[in-house]
């Protein structure tokens, strides 16, 4: 007689509960952990305990596992199925989180997989929270064919849905390659690890084969290419530990979503604080170079600037700050990389900043010291007029609080793109150094007095002559400031106090678009 199978208790019952969860924190074994460590990468798990506040981690789906029952699959079933999913704390606020696990199947997306995070993504969405996802994956599962590129689809969905609802970073901690990359492509911020992390869609393999070019996954793809030359990426980091730390001090600047404001910060910074270095920071000569990074630490509380794609497009700064303990997204130009000129890199980089900050309500504060459009063929083919008109589109659609500060040169359409009065901002500001003018007083003078200064008989001094003339009654802001272009000519060294000032005058402010689906941007 067969005997009765004996009933399962209470405790065992909790023991096998116990098991799975282990095998769960376990992900692809000791032998496959080591590795990843060997590799200088944390695991899934240990990133987003370091990630969030201590002790706050609800993980989701801890026992799924993958329902692939060919090549061998059936018998390699790891609980969680190489991503980890769920919610915590950063700074005390809530963020959802996923991360990839490399040491389940190298962290493929499968079908399970992808269910994971999007159940993530629409949970973040319903109680409006960010997102962060921490990328280490060698792609589409193989096994599983179009499910798992279904999977990927789906993501790709509601990265798109979630954009300018909640925040969403991504974080690319190993590789992430082929379709794999829309997704952080999608998401507002990525942060890369050098050396252990790249993106790319075909691989050196494959370029070689088909164009015959030699490169490197690094130099494909690596974090220094994507922060410096393809502006893919926003923030290298030095490893796991440096990225993470990047991604909790993005969030303290940003809402929890696009009906919340940025949280505020107490500082001890006197709102009325003079400047006395801002009094001469610009160069008597306007051909003079100076880093407008010093005119930005010197006005933002406590002096400090968490800047944004610090490494592409250097001729336009762009970043977070605080000012009276609000959070303020900075765009500002640099005359000291190509005189501050907007070219086609600077132009995207600058308007998807600005995109960002106005679907999050986050005031812009702009300096501006800009002699134009970068000229050029390349340019001109590469279309610059589109690029450019990206960045005049952000600013005239943005409706948060926009306050412009002109510190010297805004020279024909590039003094209109950079948050000119026209279209729409709110308070603008001018230093005495200002220059206003359709073009410089040398590029002025040769077109409107060429046949006057050919025949005179000491050119040089007819063109000096006339250059004098030119800045004395154009190249200055009082033109603007008595068409009311310019709200008030300022001492710099009050920058600081008119610019809080000014934020506290706008807090309230309400501005709307006219009703529409949605523009249609130069893209």
């Amino acid at each position: 007689m067969k005997p009765e199978p004996a009933e399962e208790t209470h405790g065992s019952k909790l023991d096998r509960l116990l098991r799975r969860k282990k095998l769960a924190e376990e992900g692809g074994g000791r032998a496959r952990v080591e590795r990843q460590h060997e590799a200088g990468k944390w695991t899934a798990r240990e990133r987003v305990e370091f990630f969030l506040d201590d002790g706050t981690f609800e993980e989701f789906d801890q026992l799924v596992v993958h329902r692939s029952r060919d090549f061998g699959l059936e018998r390699q079933l790891y609980p969680g199925d190489g991503v980890v999913t769920g919610h915590g704390l950063v700074d005390g606020r809530r963020v959802f989180v996923f991360a990839q696990d490399f040491t389940v199947f190298g962290g493929s997306l499968s079908e399970t997989h992808a269910e994971k995070i999007c159940k993530v993504m629409d949970t973040a969405m319903r109680v409006g929270a960010p997102v962060v996802g921490l990328n280490d994956s060698g792609g589409a599962r193989i096994q599983e064919g179009v499910v798992s590129l279904g999977g990927y689809a789906d993501i790709f969905l509601r990265n798109t849905l979630a954009s300018g609802v909640v925040p969403q970073i991504s974080c690319i901690m190993g590789p992430c390659a082929g379709g794999a990359v829309y997704s952080p492509a999608i998401t507002d911020f990525n942060v890369m690890v050098k050396n252990t992390s790249y993106m790319f869609i075909t691989g050196p393999d494959v370029i070689r084969t088909v164009t015959h070019e030699d490169v490197s996954k690094e130099e494909l793809g690596g974090a220094d290419t994507h922060n410096s030359v393809s502006g893919v990426a926003h923030f290298a980091a030095d490893s796991d530990e440096h990225a993470l730390l990047l991604v909790r001090e993005l969030l303290s600047f940003i809402p929890s979503n696009n009906m919340e404001d940025a949280p505020r910060v107490e500082t001890s910074d006197p709102s009325d604080r003079r400047v006395e270095s801002l009094n001469t920071l610009v160069p008597e000569a306007s051909n003079q170079p100076y880093d407008i990074r010093d005119a930005v630490h010197a006005v933002v509380d406590e002096g400090y600037f968490f800047e944004v794609q610090e490494h592409y497009a250097p001729n336009i700064v762009v970043g977070f700050a605080r000012l009276g303990g609000r959070s303020v997204g900075v765009v500002a130009n640099q005359p000291a990389y190509l005189a501050g000129v907007l070219d086609i890199d600077a132009s995207v980089k600058g308007a998807r900043f600005v995109r960002f900050c106005d679907c999050f309500n986050i005031p812009l504060v702009v300096f501006e010291d800009v002699p134009g459009f970068l000229p050029g063929v390349r340019q001109e083919h590469g279309g610059i007029i589109r690029h450019g008109a990206k960045l005049l589109y952000a600013f005239a659609e943005a409706t948060v609080p926009k306050i412009t500060v002109i510190t010297r040169k805004a020279y024909g359409g590039a003094y209109c793109v950079m948050a000119s009065k026209h279209i729409r901002t709110d308070v603008n500001f001018a230093w005495p150094t200002a220059e206003i003018a359709v073009m410089g007083a040398e590029g002025a003078v040769g077109v409107l007095y060429r046949r006057e200064i050919g025949e005179a008989a000491d050119q040089e001094a007819a063109r000096d002559a006339r250059v004098k003339e030119f800045e004395e009654k154009f190249a200055n802001p009082y033109v603007a400031a008595e068409r009311g272009f310019i709200d008030e000519i300022i001492e710099p060294a009050l920058t600081r106090k008119k610019l809080i000032s000014a934020l506290t005058l706008l807090e309230n402010k309400r501005d709307t678009n006219p009703p529409k689906k949605h523009g249609n941007i130069p893209l």
